[in-house]
């Protein structure tokens, strides 16, 4: 069958959309659904990375139900997400070890603060053109680490994988492919056509 559409899975902040694209770069449908937002304590913000998984399926087979559109249809799937949101989850399993930590989750303030003591404020920006701050993913994994129960030592054993919202997906994705991807920022890929097909 002639592939026809391109689909677009954009895993924001609040919700996730699922959209699907012809040939001409016109939209011809979509479905949206909001997630929940966690606030432990102040400054905390946290998302359950399964039901963004439960709800990135639900509005891809919501979108071909309504549209009529099958899956051996669309050609491939790009993916845009809320970047620096950090996910750990076992490598077996699937299973998040933790909520994931949500990019304006600042509960990483006095680490960012020992960090720029000790390198200063600018200290990274030679690296990475970037300041140091609590938006990144970096100190969110160091918390995770020192945090959670037995996550260092399933990442020193090579147990624990970590991303962003993006990776997160992208490895359910192709969870049933003969070998899962992991990898990070914008992705074009084709998972429909795929052994262990999810919609």
């Amino acid at each position: 069958m002639q592939k026809k559409y391109v689909g677009a899975i954009d895993q924001g902040t609040t919700s996730t959309r699922f959209i699907i694209f012809n040939r001409l770069g016109e939209p011809v449908g979509f479905h949206q659904l909001e997630h929940r937002q966690i606030f432990p304590k102040p400054g905390w913000v946290e998302h359950d990375p399964e039901e963004i998984w439960m709800k990135t399926c639900a509005v891809i087979k919501r979108t071909l139900e309504t549209t009529g559109i099958k899956p051996d249809e669309i050609n491939s799937i790009g993916i845009t997400n809320q970047r620096e949101t950090t996910i750990v989850w076992d490598r077996k399993t699937g299973k998040p070890f933790y909520n994931a930590l949500v990019w304006q989750d600042t509960r990483t303030a006095r680490l960012v603060e020992e960090y720029s003591r000790r390198i200063g404020k600018d200290g990274l920006r030679k690296k990475t053109g970037l300041p140091i701050a609590t938006y990144f993913s970096a100190p969110k994994l160091a918390w995770l680490l020192d945090n959670v129960d037995g996550l260092k030592n399933k990442a020193r054993n090579g147990e624990a994988v970590f991303g962003t919202v993006d990776t997160w997906l992208l490895w359910n994705l192709t969870r049933g492919a003969d070998r899962m991807i992991l990898s990070t920022d914008l992705f074009i890929l084709r998972m429909l056509q795929m052994p262990g097909e999810r919609f």
